[in-house]
């Protein structure tokens, strides 16, 4: 799966090179005071979301300065495995990144699953049958195939998603054709089908705040073409826990629900990810609190 983000620069990497070797032989407690923690990520709205909760629990709770490096998510593992970033909240496992993973993973530290039940896969109007429409093989159906028009709404061409998708159709036998678009066009074209009560398949995955929003249910893919359910992970750069201790403690405690993920990121579509994510912490104390019990 990728969507469209900036990519971090080269004076970035050199920026945070220059400052390692400035501070070089440094204790390492002393060294994470001196410098911000650089967390990674890319414009995806569930990581926007969960990185502004995690980055505004540790500059208020813990008085850890946070520098947010927002780039491609190739960028993103290569940054940890090379320590120019420190850590990133947003690692899809076991599937949808596995050849990501494969590459870096005994050189980083997986700081264990954020939230878990994320899942890709193609979603309809809950109000469409059951009994006409449950898996994706029944979209092999005659009078299925003639409400559909024969079309599954898609999302960027070039998407992880799109690939599986076109892979889906070949796995069901479908004769269906795979429109791209951006994820904002989906969304549109999914509102107007839900306004005027028309049948659609998109693609989507979740956290996605379009589930808040609309009632919504997935096709079951008993053939596992789109992939299985997949976990969250935060990861940190090799040396992450050492040196931020207090900081890693409280991400290796951070869980949050696919429900509550959602609300941010719908609330977020009309304001801003920082002000929904202060917003949310504001209105769950309880939480933050757990969040925060491992911090010695």
């Amino acid at each position: 799966m990728t969507r469209d983000s900036s990519s971090l620069t080269r004076r970035q990497f050199v920026a945070g090179a220059t400052t390692t070797l400035v501070l070089a032989g440094t204790s390492a407690s002393v060294l994470a005071q001196a410098k911000p923690l650089r967390i990674g990520w890319t414009s995806w709205s569930d990581a926007e979301a969960v990185t502004q909760i995690a980055k505004q629990i540790l500059e208020q709770k813990l008085a850890q300065k946070v520098e947010l490096v927002m780039t491609d998510i190739a960028l993103q593992y290569a940054g940890l495995q090379r320590g120019q970033i420190d850590v990133m909240l947003m690692a899809w496992l076991p599937g949808t990144h596995k050849a990501y993973w494969e590459k870096v993973s005994a050189d980083v530290e997986d700081l264990g699953p954020l939230y878990t039940n994320a899942k890709l896969g193609w979603a309809v109007p809950d109000e469409i049958p059951v009994s006409l429409l449950k898996t994706i093989d029944d979209l092999n159906k005659p009078e299925v195939k003639e409400k559909l028009g024969g079309r599954i709404q898609g999302i960027d061409a070039g998407a992880g998603l799109m690939k599986l998708s076109e892979a889906a159709i070949k796995t069901y036998g479908l004769d269906y054709k795979l429109q791209s678009a951006s994820d904002a066009a989906m969304v549109v074209a999914l509102d107007r089908a839900v306004q005027r009560k028309q049948w659609i398949v998109v693609t989507t995955w979740s956290p996605h705040w379009m589930f808040s929003q609309y009632k919504l249910r997935y096709l079951e893919d008993p053939k596992q073409a789109l992939g299985g359910a997949e976990s969250i992970h935060a990861v940190g750069r090799k040396g992450f826990s050492a040196d931020f201790p207090k900081a890693a403690a409280f991400i290796r405690n951070l869980k949050i629900s696919l429900a509550d993920l959602e609300g941010v990121m719908l609330k977020a579509k009309d304001s801003s990810a920082a002000k929904e994510a202060a917003a949310y912490i504001s209105s769950h104390p309880e939480t933050v609190t757990k969040w925060l019990s491992a911090v010695k």
